[in-house]
C-alpha cells in the first residue's frame, strides 16, 4: 500500500457547479408532453357550473340587454369565457404543474377563438353604421322644418316662463325639505329633476333619494314617502306626500337597491329592451310615473340611436306597459307624458343633422352649410308640451347664432328659426355684466318676443343659488339690456316690471323700437303672488311656521351659517345662531344684506320651539 496521501486539491463549488451543469430540470418551453389531468371531464362540468354562477352575480349586477345592438351583451359574454378559462385552469392545477399549464394553453384556442369572432363582430357592427359610410342616414335621423318665429312666440308670455334652472329649483327644494324633521335627516333631494307641464304650469318634479344605506335599511320597506312639486313661474315648492295621498310610498327608483332598483325591475320585465335613463313625471292627479324611452339602433349595429317606444311604470306599485313611440304621439290619453326624448339625444341628433346633411367629406374639409347646437340648452312650454331649445351656430364655434331650434320632447318634432344674433352664452355675459356689481349670474336664457323683438329672458341668482332679478337681453343687439332686482325693488312681480320697463326703454334709445311702445302692455300685477300652482291637486305643504306667543326672547351668538329664498316674491334670509335658523324678509329689514358668516348679531323673535323661527330684529354688534 502506498505512504502518499492523494492529492484533495479541488474547489467543491466548482465541482457543484459542473455536476449541476449535466443535470438540466425542464422549463416550461421546453415541455414536450402534454398531461391531460385527471377527471377533467368532471372539472369541465364543475367550471361551467361555477361560471353559471358568477355570470348570474354579474348579470343581477349589471343587467345588459340581451340585445345583438347592445355592446355590453358582447361585454358580458366575452367576460363569461374569462371566467370560465380562469376557473379551469385554477380546478385543473395548471399553477402549480408545468404540464397541466401546457394542456390549458392548448385548450384555451378555443375560447381565444370565439372572444376574436365576437370582437370581428363589434368591429364590423360597427364599420357598417360608422358616419363615415352612414353619413346621410344620420342627417336623417331628425327631420328639421322651418317654422315663424312671429306666430309660434306670439302667445308666449314671458311672465309665465320658467324662472328656474335645474340647479335654482334644487336650492329650493332643498330649502323646502329642511323645514320638515320627518324628512331632512332621512332623505335628500335628486339632482335629477324632470320639467314637465302640470296643468298648464310648467313645474319640476324631484324625487327623493335615501341620504345613505343606513337610511335606506330603515325606510325601503315603505318606499320613498313624498316627491317635490317646484313650480318654475311663481317659485314655490310642494312636499306631495304619497303615502297619505295614495296610501303606499315610492317603492320602486333609482335610489333603491336590489329587485326594487329601478332598471334592474325593467330589464326583468323587459330583458331585450334598449333603456334609456327614466325620467320621474307625475299624470294630472299628480300620481308618479317613470317614463323610459326604448331605443333601437338604427344604423348598423350600434348607430342611429332613436326612441322606438316608452315604458310607462307605476312609481308606487312597480307595475309597467309599453307604448310604440306612434301610439305615444297620438293618443291623446298619454299626452300627460312631457319627456320621451331627451335632451342629450335631440341635441345629437340634431348635429348629426347640422354637420353631415351635405355629406361626411364636408362636414371635415369644406364644410358648407354646416352647423351645430350651440352650447348649452334650456326648456320651454309650449302648445302644452315641454320643447328643447338650443341657438345653432357655426361648426367653427361663432360668438354668434344664425338661427335656433325647438324640440319637442314627446313627439321629436323640430322646428328651425331663422333668427341670428348673440348666442346663449354672450347674453349670459351681457346680463352678469349689467349687474356686475352685485356679482350675480344669468341661467341658461329663454327666447321671447316683445315689442316684435327676438328677446333673450333669463332669471339672475347669487351664490345661494336662489333667485335676485331677472334680465332682458336683445338677440340682435346684446348691448340692449334691461333688468330688475328683487333686493331693489322689493317683490318678484316688480322686478319682472322694472326689467321690462327698462328694456324697453333700451330698446327706444337703440330706435329699435318707435316711442308708441308700451311696457305696461307687459307689466303683471304687482298686486299678486304669482302662484300658479295653488290650483293643483297636489297637497300644498307650506314651510311651517311655529306659533306665536305673547312672551319676545332674544338670542346673542356668531352667525355660522347665511342662506336666502324667494317666497311670495319677497327675499328672505335664514341666519344660524346657536343651532337654530331664524329667517326674515329683506323688506322688513334691509340691513340684512349687510351681514355675514362670522358676525355677531342680536335677534328677537316670539318664544316658539322649532328649528326655523321667524325673528322680528336683527342687530349687528
Amino acid at each position: 500500500m502506498s505512504d502518499k496521501i492523494p492529492n484533495m486539491d479541488f474547489d467543491a463549488d466548482e465541482v457543484i457547479e459542473n455536476f449541476k451543469s449535466k443535470i438540466k430540470w425542464p422549463s416550461g418551453d421546453d415541455v414536450e408532453v402534454v398531461v391531460t389531468p385527471p377527471k377533467v371531464g368532471l372539472k369541465v362540468l364543475l367550471s361551467c357550473v361555477l361560471t353559471l354562477i358568477a355570470g348570474a352575480a354579474l348579470y343581477y349586477a349589471n343587467f345588459p340587454a340581451l340585445n345583438p345592438k347592445s355592446s355590453e351583451l358582447y361585454l358580458f359574454v366575452i367576460a363569461l369565457i374569462v371566467i370560465f378559462c380562469a376557473i379551469f385552469y385554477w380546478l385543473i392545477g395548471a399553477r402549480k404543474k408545468v404540464e397541466r399549464k401546457e394542456y390549458a394553453k392548448r385548450k384555451s384556442v378555443i375560447p381565444l377563438i370565439m372572444v376574436g369572432v365576437i370582437i370581428l363582430v363589434m368591429l364590423v357592427g360597427w364599420l357598417v353604421g360608422a358616419t363615415l359610410f352612414r353619413a346621410k342616414a344620420y342627417s336623417n335621423i331628425m327631420q328639421v322644418t322651418n317654422s315663424s318665429y312671429a306666430e309660434d312666440f306670439e302667445n308666449v308670455k314671458y311672465d309665465e316662463v320658467p324662472r328656474l334652472d335645474a340647479t335654482t329649483a334644487k336650492v329650493l327644494a332643498d330649502q323646502q325639505l329642511g323645514y320638515l324633521d320627518e324628512y331632512m335627516s332621512q332623505y335628500v333631494v335628486t339632482l335629477n329633476s324632470t320639467q314637465i307641464n302640470y296643468k298648464g304650469t310648467p313645474v319640476r318634479v324631484a324625487y327623493l333619494e335615501y341620504a345613505d344605506v343606513f337610511r335606506w335599511l330603515s325606510n325601503t320597506k315603505d318606499g320613498l314617502p313624498a316627491y317635490m312639486l317646484i313650480d318654475l313661474v311663481s317659485q314655490k315648492v310642494q312636499v306631495v306626500n304619497c303615502v297619505e295621498k295614495f296610501g303606499e310610498g315610492i317603492k320602486y327608483s333609482p335610489t333603491e337597491l336590489f329587485n326594487e332598483k329601478l332598471l334592474r325591475h325593467l330589464r326583468f320585465q323587459y330583458p331585450t329592451a334598449l333603456l334609456d335613463i327614466p325620467n320621474f313625471e307625475i299624470d294630472d292627479d299628480a300620481h308618479p310615473y317613470w317614463i323610459t324611452a326604448v331605443l333601437d339602433k338604427t344604423i348598423g349595429l350600434f348607430g342611429g340611436t332613436d326612441v322606438k317606444g316608452v315604458i310607462i311604470t307605476d312609481a308606487l306599485n312597480g307595475e309597467s306597459e309599453y307604448y310604440s313611440i306612434d301610439t305615444v304621439r297620438t293618443d291623446e290619453s298619454l299626452n300627460w307624458i312631457d319627456v320621451v326624448y331627451s335632451e342629450r339625444l335631440v341635441l345629437e341628433q340634431y348635429n348629426y343633422h347640422g354637420r353631415l346633411s351635405n355629406g361626411f367629406w364636408n362636414s371635415v374639409f369644406f364644410r358648407k352649410d354646416v352647423n351645430v347646437a350651440s352650447t348649452g340648452s334650456g326648456n320651454i312650454a309650449l302648445d302644452d308640451d315641454v320643447w328643447v331649445y338650443t341657438g345653432v351656430t357655426s361648426s367653427e364655434s361663432d360668438s354668434s347664432n344664425f338661427g335656433f331650434i325647438l324640440c319637442n320632447q314627446r313627439t321629436k318634432e323640430t322646428r328651425y328659426y331663422k333668427n341670428g344674433g348673440a348666442t346663449e352664452t354672450s347674453a349670459q355675459e351681457s346680463a352678469r355684466d349689467a349687474v356686475q356689481n352685485y356679482g350675480y349670474r344669468a341661467i341658461f336664457p329663454i327666447l321671447l318676443d316683445i315689442e316684435g323683438q327676438p328677446t333673450y329672458f333669463m332669471s339672475l341668482y347669487g351664490d345661494s343659488y336662489t333667485v335676485k332679478g331677472y334680465a332682458l337681453v336683445n338677440l340682435d343687439d346684446k348691448t340692449i339690456v334691461g333688468t330688475g332686482l328683487l333686493d331693489v325693488e322689493k317683490s318678484d312681480a316688480k322686478a319682472l316690471n322694472a326689467a321690462v320697463t327698462n328694456y324697453i326703454d333700451a330698446l327706444k334709445d337703440k330706435g329699435k323700437v318707435d316711442e308708441s311702445a308700451d311696457a305696461e302692455d307687459y307689466k303683471v300685477d304687482e298686486t299678486e303672488s304669482g302662484d300658479t300652482a295653488e290650483n293643483t291637486d297636489a297637497e300644498n305643504t307650506e314651510n311651517p311656521q311655529p306659533a306665536d306667543t305673547a312672551e319676545e326672547q332674544t338670542v346673542t351668538g356668531e352667525i355660522t351659517d347665511i342662506k336666502s329664498s324667494v317666497n311670495d316674491g319677497n327675499t328672505v334670509y335664514y341666519l344660524q345662531v346657536n343651532g337654530t335658523y331664524y329667517y326674515i324678509k329683506v323688506a322688513d329689514q334691509m340691513e340684512v344684506l349687510l351681514l355675514a358668516k362670522g358676525d355677531t348679531v342680536t335677534i328677537t323673535f316670539d318664544k316658539a320651539d322649532g328649528s326655523f323661527l321667524p325673528a322680528k330684529t336683527v342687530t349687528k354688534q
